[in-house]
């Protein structure tokens, strides 16, 4: 297996679709490599806003290679696919702020394939608290706990904190793996960056 130098540092964001994949498969990878991943929220919607990075809303021929290519990947790695979800989701401020909460505590990588379900399998817009709130419940959380505290201001502060964080390392985009000071970007870089934390990508 070698031996892990480097922990790697998954920056993410509910508003991203790729990142879909990353969730979740995540577990799979993890076990099978002994890599170690940490979760990182932020709000990858105000670093895109602030670069003029809008990659698909408005370019209808990028959006259906988006979700084309979103099913090919999805079929390379056993990822359940029904179609193109609701996109853009009007919201993930609330949802990236319980991830902070989720982070903090460690149930992040069982929350972020589950709310992710919602939205890729169950078709849901989950911008709003019911979706958010079931997402809490499928792993043991209590949601009016989580959902008062990610209200909070200090939530707030959190994830512009986290996101201040992420542009200074250089990310752009979700999903992001920070391998000490290289950055992966892209569901496909994955595994490029467990190579790299372990020193065989070193070039």
């Amino acid at each position: 297996m070698g031996t892990q130098l480097l922990p790697i540092d998954f920056w993410f964001s509910l508003a991203s679709t790729y990142t879909y994949l990353s969730v979740t498969r995540m577990a799979d990878v993890v076990q099978r490599t002994g890599a170690e991943i940490r979760w990182r929220p932020f709000n990858v919607r105000s670093i895109m806003i602030e670069q003029n990075n809008i990659p698909f809303r408005t370019k209808p021929v990028k959006l259906a290679y988006m979700w084309r290519d979103l099913e090919r990947r999805a079929a390379l790695h056993g990822v359940p696919y029904a179609g193109a979800p609701p996109y853009p989701l009007r919201d993930v401020t609330l949802s990236d702020r319980a991830a902070m909460i989720a982070a903090r505590e460690g149930w992040c990588p069982t929350y972020m394939p589950a709310i992710y379900r919602r939205w890729f399998i169950g078709q849901r817009d989950v911008s709003d608290e019911p979706d958010i709130a079931t997402a809490l419940i499928e792993v043991g959380q209590d949601p009016a706990r989580v959902l008062t505290m990610a209200k909070m201001e200090s939530a707030e502060q959190a994830l512009v904190e986290a996101t201040d964080t992420a542009k200074r390392l250089g990310v752009f985009g979700s999903p992001t793996f920070v391998a000490g000071p290289e950055v992966f970007w892209g569901d496909d870089r994955l595994e490029q960056a467990i190579d790299w934390s372990r020193g065989s990508g070193r070039y």
